[in-house]
């Protein structure tokens, strides 16, 4: 991994914003087109903010979404298809395709297959991504399914997961946050040429070092980014905190 702390959060996100642009820009040099992952939640603010005002062709750009909540229509509040919606489509303007996770589908067996299909074909060349307060990657709280190839699944959200979803304001009430997501699976994310992580704030500061520098373990699921060959980890310095090892 290759870990940088930055003075605020801003600048973290404008770093990680033009590291994935790289990688995006070199894919559709390479391949004609490039297919990426995006994320949702209060990390990828700035990182969203610099990243649509990055000088791409995204006509050519196919951006898979990471999860959603089971249960939730699209103007919900607290929809993640409404988030990306209003910070990363609508701002790029002429995106090439946005696959998004309706997890307010009729049949979510089917909502899975559809986008099992579609992801399958891709080769991902970035995954943008953060981490949670209990180190859940996507929706993959722990102890996360390790070993399932399945690109999307059905996950169950505990209550940590839940509780940060509540603490961020997304939803009025603990009670109001669902118990249920489909989430891209741990194994599809490690598919991704490259993994750009956003995480600021101090209530990360234990899932980054148990992430970073705990042993990998599906307890604190972010770990398991240990064993990829290309992950990109961008902090502030409060997420950084308690990190023994120096970051530049």
């Amino acid at each position: 991994m290759q870990t940088t702390v930055h003075d605020d959060k801003q600048a973290m996100g404008r770093a990680a914003a033009r590291e994935g642009a790289e990688a995006i820009r070199a894919a559709i040099a390479r391949d004609g087109r490039a297919a990426v992952i995006v994320a949702t939640g209060a990390s990828q603010f700035e990182m969203l903010e610099h990243l649509v005002r990055e000088d791409l062709d995204w006509s050519r750009v196919t951006a898979f979404h990471l999860d959603e909540y089971v249960g939730l229509p699209d103007d919900h509040a607290a929809s993640f298809r409404g988030y990306l919606q209003t910070r990363f489509v609508e701002p790029v303007g002429n995106l090439g395709e946005f696959v998004a996770v309706n997890g307010n589908a009729a049949d979510i067996d089917a909502e899975i297959a559809r986008l099992n299909k579609r992801i399958a074909a891709e080769d991902i060349c970035v995954c943008f991504a953060g981490v949670g307060e209990n180190c859940h990657l996507a929706f993959n709280d722990p102890p996360a399914d390790f070993d399932t190839d399945a690109p999307y699944i059905v996950v169950n959200l505990d209550t940590a997961c839940r509780n940060q979803q509540f603490g961020e304001g997304w939803f009025p009430t603990l009670e109001d946050v669902p118990a249920q997501a489909v989430s891209m699976s741990v194994r599809q994310i490690l598919k991704s040429g490259k993994i750009i992580l956003s995480i600021p704030d101090e209530r990360k500061a234990k899932a980054v070092k148990a992430a970073l520098e705990g042993p990998v373990t599906n307890t604190a699921p972010a770990s398991i980014l240990q064993g990829h060959d290309a992950v990109s980890v961008h902090l502030d310095p409060a997420a950084a905190s308690l990190l023994s090892s120096a970051a530049s």
